[in-house]
């Protein structure tokens, strides 16, 4: 018997598994290629073209050696014994002549009780002088004009401590002598006034008085006066800088002072005269090895508060100790070191020469040399490289004349 039997459901045949397609070598090489390309677009159109010329430049080159400095000025200190106090008269820092005023001294019997009661003396007179004007029926007209005066420079006085343009100096000596002039005439006025003349004899008397303890110093010459003083000045001259030692200079730096005599001692300085234009520096020079030419100039750079550069000529140096002082002569302005005693200084024998940028050394026949532009010209001038520094060569031509600070150089 047959038998009939469903139609069984057909299972979908899958496909078999494809692997991934590998690139080809000529593929990646392609790529690679585009990348390459893109790569150098981009350096190329962003980064900036190189100059293709220079100049050639004046420079210096040359050795430097570093040392610590000991300075010595030709001034002369002044001195008392037994003084009280000073009145200054000059001005410090000033430039003085024989004769000029620069203080007054007071003694040691002087008191300040005495100017107190030179004061006292002083101020009744004022009052008495009021009281009298006060007392005054008629107009004095020259009393008035004397006034006025003395009114009309205090105002000025002030409005240029308001501000004003103005001398101050001038102005204050002119309101001095008003004053001094209005005083004189008081004086003649009520010169028949028996109180006011025993005021102005006690006034007097008191002045001399003082002045018997009061010593004035003048300037025995011209130069600078200055109210400061380190001690060094006595031991530390122009006549005795070279006859010191390495080892004592090196004392003096560490602050030391060079020794007195039995005449100065127990003695206050009073002031010191400065001589201007020339000075000296004893120099402990780092490197000992150093052998500096006597009667050469060297460029010396100080290190103080405001660094001050001059030329320095050697008069000698000594080594002693494993330490060389280099002795050093300078000719210039002596207010730039009025007040340093010791500093760090830097001596330099610099050379002038030119110098071009690195790029402009071209070699040509093993020989290094400098490619000048002169309009549409090129000539290859060979050179002697002598040193080089911060992307820039130190030169010197072969052929002495023919290379100039300004010409233009090719650059590589």
């Amino acid at each position: 018997m047959y038998q009939m039997t469903p139609p069984q459901p057909v299972q979908p045949v899958m496909p078999p598994p494809q692997e991934p397609r590998r690139m080809s070598v000529a593929q990646i090489g392609l790529i690679v290629l585009v990348l390459g390309f893109v790569v150098w677009y981009l350096v190329t159109a962003l980064t900036p073209e190189a100059e293709p010329f220079g100049t050639i430049q004046a420079g210096t080159m040359g050795s430097r050696y570093a040392g610590e400095c000991l300075l010595v000025r030709d001034e002369t200190p002044y001195d008392a014994e037994g003084l009280t106090s000073v009145d200054y008269v000059a001005e410090e820092g000033s430039t003085v002549f024989r004769g000029t005023a620069i203080c007054n001294v007071f003694s040691s019997g002087f008191s300040t009780r005495e100017m107190i009661t030179l004061q006292d003396y002083r101020d009744q007179i004022k009052e008495y002088q009021l009281k009298l004007l006060h007392s005054e029926i008629a107009t004095d007209a020259r009393m008035e004009k004397l006034e006025s005066e003395v009114m009309t420079r205090a105002r000025e006085v002030r409005a240029i401590v308001g501000g004003a343009r103005g001398n101050m100096a001038n102005q204050e000596n002119l309101l001095a002598m008003a004053i001094d002039a209005r005083q004189s005439y008081l004086k003649q006025k009520y010169s028949e006034d028996q109180r006011m003349t025993r005021l102005y004899d006690d006034e007097q008397s008191q002045m001399q008085r003082i002045s018997s303890w009061t010593k004035q110093y003048a300037a025995l010459g011209e130069g600078i006066v200055s109210f400061y003083s380190d001690g060094y000045e006595y031991g530390l001259t122009v006549n005795n800088y070279d006859q010191f030692t390495p080892a004592q200079v090196r004392s003096m730096l560490n602050g030391t002072k060079p020794e007195q005599s039995a005449l100065q001692k127990g003695k206050t300085t009073i002031y010191r005269l400065v001589r201007d234009g020339y000075w000296y520096v004893l120099m402990m020079v780092r490197d000992s090895n150093w052998n500096p030419v006597e009667g050469a100039t060297y460029e010396l750079r100080l290190e103080s508060f405001n660094e001050t550069t001059v030329q320095a000529r050697v008069v000698s140096f000594t080594r002693s100790g494993g330490e060389m002082v280099v002795r050093l002569a300078v000719q210039a302005d002596v207010k730039p070191i009025l007040y340093i005693r010791t500093c760090g200084g830097e001596l330099g024998d610099n050379v002038s020469t030119l110098m071009v940028p690195s790029r402009a050394i071209y070699t040509q026949d093993n020989m290094p040399g400098v490619v000048v532009v002169d309009g549409q010209y090129q000539t290859f001038i060979p050179v002697n490289v002598l040193d080089s520094r911060d992307g820039f060569v130190f030169i010197s031509a072969i052929q002495q004349g023919v290379l100039a600070e300004g010409q233009t150089v090719r650059l590589f």
